[in-house]
This record gives structure tokens, C-alpha cells and sequence, in this order.
């Protein structure tokens, strides 16, 4: 069992070591992570984990980014503790975020990473969208929380400020 609640100032120092035990070193220099420099994540939309003991368990964050000056939500990163893979924990977080994100209003949603993965959440691979460099346009994904939500939607990611 595990309580699930909106990502808070005190989490920050726990989350951010749930990352770096689950990505590698240098995860920091992703060109995503230029997109979240000096960004505020979404407010309720990142969600922290935590098992019976109250360890964080897993945890998802969200960020506001642009294509053209359209709104999109940009989702990552996503991490469950190596002592709880494989427990529906991840789906979990993915989930309720989503459903959340929808009910706040959000239209689109937009990542990088693995489809066969993420396709079971509905993301499909996007095309016309760029990622900075040096991004796989293969991972490039999107889900739309409205149909049509993407129509149209193309060109370079950038920060929202």
C-alpha cells in the first residue's frame, strides 16, 4: 500500500535522491533538463510515494514547456525505488497524474522515453515535434488528455518563463 500525495517543498531532498539512485549519473545533463532550468514544477501534478514506513517509494513530476505558444505539459521524471519495481508503482503514479493533469485542464502531454513502455498509457510517438538536441525523435512522445488536443501542435520545445 502506498499513500500518494502532492509533491511538497520538504519532499524535494528525498525525491532528488529517488532520482539519482534510479538514473545515472549526469541525469542533470539530459537536454530535457534545460527545459526545466529555473522552472517551477506544476503545482499538484508531481506526486511522492511512500510505503507503510513513509520512505518515498516512487515519485513523478511535471513541467510546463511551449511549442509555438501552445501550453504543454511535459512529464518526467518518473522513478520507483528498486526495492518496489514492479509493484504497479509506476503505473500508479502515471495514472493518477494523468487523470489529475485532465481535471486541471491540461490538454496535451508530451515526454521522452521508452513507447513499447509508455503506449500502455496511451502515448504514441509524435511527429514534427523537436526536442533540443541531441534527443531520439523515436522517443519523443505524446498523449492527449482532449481528442485533437496535438492537431496541429509542431516545432521546437522550448522553456515556459
Amino acid at each position: 500500500m502506498f499513500a500518494l500525495t502532492p509533491e511538497c517543498k520538504d519532499d524535494w531532498w528525498e525525491v532528488e535522491g529517488l532520482y539519482d539512485l534510479c538514473f545515472a549519473p549526469g541525469r542533470t545533463a539530459l537536454s530535457s533538463y534545460r527545459l526545466r532550468d529555473d522552472v517551477a514544477p506544476v503545482e499538484g501534478l508531481s506526486l511522492v510515494a511512500r510505503d507503510r514506513q513513509e520512505i518515498v517509494a516512487g515519485a513523478i513530476r511535471y513541467w510546463p514547456v511551449l511549442i509555438g505558444n501552445r501550453k504543454v505539459l511535459l512529464l518526467g521524471p518518473v522513478a520507483v525505488h528498486p526495492t518496489h519495481q514492479g509493484e504497479g508503482l509506476g503505473g500508479l503514479l502515471i495514472h493518477q497524474s494523468l487523470h489529475a493533469a485532465a481535471e486541471k485542464g491540461w490538454e496535451r502531454v508530451l515526454l521522452v522515453g521508452d513507447a513499447p513502455y509508455y503506449s500502455r498509457f496511451g502515448f504514441t510517438r509524435l511527429d514534427g515535434v523537436q526536442m533540443p538536441p541531441p534527443t531520439n525523435p523515436d522517443r519523443v512522445l505524446g498523449l492527449e488528455l482532449m481528442p485533437g488536443a496535438w492537431d496541429g501542435v509542431r516545432g521546437e520545445v522550448t522553456r515556459a518563463l
